[in-house]
């Protein structure tokens, strides 16, 4: 395990600036709106020699009592718990607020090792100036800038001086991650936290409480995952401001570097053109797929209610009716392992590799049933085919004349790969190439 950073601070510091700036590289959202950081978000970190996990925070806020700030300071207590150095981010242009004294009070009570970092100290004078914050009682004080990087270095010296020693840990295989998407307010970080049985994302009824994307590990049946909690997408027409537009950003990054997209349903509110949309970008970055019904508990049951609903999908979507549609509640706990189950069959059907001969075999098989057509006058070919990478699953036919193969052949063959090998949830991937 890693040591661990946490950046903590009251709202509007440039908490997310330094974790960025610590980064390398812009992951969390930047913004000077109250909230924008809601739930912890982590990364990694490097500096004379030492790796180190960065946790960023939502601003912390004592005397609000609306369910967002209950759940940011949460959030942040946490984040302190896990924490073997804490960063208190202030600011020297505000001077010591009130709030800034109790987190420092906080801090204190926490007896580990506090750096007192004064942002925005972007010239000389406002460097003299952060020499007030001493008032705060911690003897680690760094004027720092963390738009401009100005005094992170001798920070980040001290944060690694203060850091305990690696623990020493096999070298961890790939571990799969599965992305968990879906419109606002669809129970995805609820599905989370009965997954990993604990608070680890902010759980509220408000719409967009999730705005960056998270990962949690997972360990179920002696096997690990990480699992992404993302914002909920909305119309690109209702995305009105830079925060909303980051978060969509966010989405699609999470989507691109997953293995398993689960989309997750409001079963009672149906499956609409967003959802699809999220499905058709899983298919286009060639992700595995798995499509989970929410809050089945809340729908009146008949004999055929999920298979009607699956069709109702399947005539949505009629190109992905390999995506498996399994029924849970994430308030309940109906079933929801069972998403991990269905995961791990479409990671193995994502890895599967199909030898060179078994594939020439089933072409012959399949162009003996429906032989390929005549264009102008001289008949298709397919030579032979090979599978020329897995994970995703890549293949490759040589013919005569490529160009001229009919999409509605084109289907014929996957539709017929699909029959004898399945690859449940996955996307296939046919390259058609001139012999």
């Amino acid at each position: 395990m890693l040591p661990v950073v946490a950046i903590v601070g009251r709202p509007n510091v440039g908490k997310s600036t330094l974790f960025n700036r610590l980064l390398g590289e812009r992951q969390a959202i930047v913004h000077d709106e109250y909230g924008v950081t809601r739930d912890r978000h982590y990364g990694e970190s490097f500096w004379n020699g030492r790796d180190f996990t960065v946790i960023d925070t939502g601003g912390y806020l004592p005397d609000k009592d609306n369910v967002i700030t209950s759940g940011i300071r949460n959030q942040v207590e946490l984040a302190i718990s896990e924490a073997d150095v804490i960063v208190l981010v202030t600011d020297v242009l505000q001077g010591i607020t009130k709030e800034d004294d109790t987190v420092a009070e906080l801090l204190r009570k926490q007896k580990k090792p506090v750096v007192l970092a004064v942002n925005k100290s972007d010239n000389q004078q406002a460097s003299w100036g952060a020499s007030e914050f001493y008032k705060m009682g911690f003897d680690d004080l760094f004027p720092v800038s963390a738009i401009s990087g100005m005094g992170t270095g001798e920070m980040l010296d001290k944060l690694v001086e203060l850091l305990p020693e690696p623990v020493e840990t096999e070298a961890e295989a790939d571990i799969p991650k599965i992305a968990i998407v879906g419109r606002p307010n669809v129970g995805k970080s609820s599905l989370i936290n009965s997954l990993l049985k604990n608070e680890r994302c902010i759980v509220t009824d408000i719409a967009g409480t999730t705005r960056d994307s998270i990962n949690s590990k997972l360990v179920f049946n002696d096997r690990e995952y990480i699992l992404v909690d993302t914002a909920g997408l909305r119309k690109k027409s209702r995305v009105k401001d830079n925060i909303e537009y980051y978060s969509l950003l966010r989405t699609e990054k999470s989507i691109r570097e997953c293995d398993v997209c689960v989309l997750l349903v409001d079963s009672v509110q149906g499956f609409d053109v967003q959802d699809a949309r999220l499905l058709r970008m899983a298919e286009q970055f060639n992700k595995g797929m798995v499509i989970a019904l929410n809050k089945w508990d809340l729908i009146e049951k008949e004999t055929n209610t999920a298979k009607d609903f699956t069709e109702k999908i399947n005539r949505k979507v009629p190109n992905l009716k390999y995506v498996p549609v399994i029924t849970i509640s994430a308030l309940t706990g109906q079933r929801v392992q069972k998403i991990i189950d269905e995961c791990e069959t479409v990671i193995r059907e994502r890895e599967k590799k199909i030898t060179t001969s078994k594939l020439n075999t089933f072409l012959k098989e399949i162009t003996d049933k429906r032989p390929l057509p005549y264009i102008r006058g001289n008949q298709l070919k397919i030579k032979y085919v090979t599978q020329v990478k897995n994970k995703p699953p890549v293949f490759a036919f040589f013919m005569n004349s490529p160009r001229d193969l009919p999409a509605n052949y084109r289907r014929f063959i996957e539709n017929n790969l699909r029959e004898q090998y399945e690859f449940k949830g996955v996307p296939i991937t046919m390259v058609f190439k001139q012999k």
